[in-house]
């Protein structure tokens, strides 16, 4: 029945788009994220959902969809700059097997997020694109929520639609994917017009950003509680009582600490004690040994370059008998660790050039969406208002994700990949209305230069 489900959806949403192509593009936003094909039990995990939806997307927009508007951007070519560099490193990997698994997805994600800006030509596509990739990941979310509130959790422990720790359903992906899109549900509350303005939308995404935070929670995932905090100081600017806002804050975190689990306090506890947890101490040597990687190979090792590391550190062991603690240090030997970090990873596997490249990619992101808010956010239509809001919502988005970055390794991430895409949408709107607008202007600034020759030669 569930996949009876899934192919029913699937294949009313294909038809549909044969009259609306730009449907086919958030079907491929929704199978990617959410992986129906492995949700499914039976003949749904046979069929190639994703490159049918994939194929469906381009090949829509290229035959039936509407051109006008599109731009192809700086943005976009930095991705085009990436997807090449990585199809290099790939070519010279130190490991090319575990390289070219990786490639496989990677090249679908670059594609797709330098692709989507191209589609993205009016506010109803924006709008369209924003809900789904929202509502898609909180299937997830909501899902994990309740298993939380219902006594579930625990550090790799809270299984998800899928039992298997890749992807967005890696727990501390999701919970930085389920914060970071926390300020464009609010966005879509006060200025969507799919779902508009009612008590009930306000009921449901106060309920999801409830669900969201409680994501960290029942994962234990510490980079979750990173992402809380990133938000918290980001809304500290868009709050005008911010003193009753971080009053607030504190009230609500003291009221939930009672109902959380002893297992979370000592999980937590490890971020004031890198050193005292085999993970974050295997992450600092991991980073060490990158940075000693590159230095010898400043181009990179290709994907999963991580493999060949290997390396000896000192983990701290407590003991306690009754009332005595005593702590010991044990040499420990490993090999073969992931980066834990989108920076290291970037930078071991596509060196100095592929790191540059990533950066440059999500700064000017950044700078994009502060130089719409300013540009925008004292415009009264009501064609208009939604602008600046919804580039203040994308700039928080991107800095939780790198927040979380900083911790895993989700430099291509697709989720946030397909916000770098919305990211350029938007930018690349605005851009066409300034232009619509500076064309106007010169018109009317020659109609009456114009005007005041003729008034010139008349009166002469």
């Amino acid at each position: 029945m569930l996949d009876l489900f899934f192919l029913a959806f699937i294949g009313y949403v294909l038809v549909l788009g044969l009259r609306r192509p730009f449907l086919w593009v958030l079907l491929y936003v929704y199978i990617d994220i959410l992986a129906p094909q492995r949700i499914g039990y039976s003949a749904i995990a046979s069929l190639p959902l994703s490159l049918i939806a994939f194929a469906a997307a381009f090949g829509g927009w290229i035959a039936l969809d509407r051109k006008e508007g599109a731009r192809f951007t700086l943005r976009q070519g930095l991705m085009v700059l990436l997807l090449a560099y990585c199809f290099w490193t790939t070519g010279h990997a130190d490991f090319p097997i575990e390289a070219a698994t990786k490639w496989d997805w990677v090249w679908k994600a670059l594609l797709f997020a330098i692709f989507l800006p191209l589609t993205l030509t009016t506010r109803a596509r924006i709008e369209g694109l924003a809900l789904s990739l929202l509502l898609t990941v909180a299937m997830i979310v909501i899902a994990t929520g309740l298993k939380v509130v219902t006594g579930g959790g625990g550090y790799g422990e809270l299984n998800f639609f899928v039992d298997d720790n890749s992807g967005i359903y890696e727990s501390s992906t999701l919970a930085t994917v389920a914060i970071g899109l926390i300020p464009m549900l609010w966005w879509l509350v006060r200025h969507g017009t799919i779902f508009p303005k009612h008590w009930t939308v306000t009921v449901f995404a106060a309920a999801l950003t409830f669900a969201a935070l409680l994501v960290p929670i029942g994962t234990e995932a510490r980079t979750g509680l990173l992402c809380i905090a990133a938000l918290a100081v980001l809304m500290l600017r868009y709050t005008k009582r911010r003193f009753l806002f971080v009053a607030g804050a504190g009230m609500m975190g003291l009221v939930a600490l009672p109902f959380l689990p002893q297992s979370y306090y000592d999980r937590m506890a490890t971020l004031a004690q890198p050193s005292g947890d085999e993970s974050a101490s295997t992450r600092i040597a991991v980073w060490e040994w990158t940075i000693d990687y590159v230095a010898k190979k400043p181009l990179g090792g290709g994907f999963d370059a991580f493999r060949g590391n290997k390396f000896n550190y000192v983990m701290p062991v407590k003991q306690t008998d009754g009332n005595t603690t005593t702590v010991t240090y044990q040499p420990v030997e490993d090999k073969g660790r992931a980066y834990h970090s989108s920076f290291f990873e970037m930078l071991g596997e596509q060196g100095w050039p592929g790191l540059i490249i990533w950066i440059a990619l999500h700064l000017i992101g950044l700078w994009q969406m502060e130089r719409i808010q300013r540009r925008w956010k004292h415009a009264e239509a009501e064609a208009e208002r939604w602008i600046a809001p919804l580039a203040a919502a994308l700039q928080m988005g991107a800095v939780i994700y790198l927040v979380g970055a900083t911790f895993q390794g989700i430099a291509y991430q697709p989720v946030m990949l397909m916000l770098v895409g919305l990211q350029i949408g938007l930018n690349t709107y605005c851009a066409r209305i300034d232009s619509a607008r500076g064309l106007l202007e010169r018109s009317a600034l020659r109609k009456q230069a114009i005007a005041a020759k003729m008034g010139g030669a008349v009166a002469a």
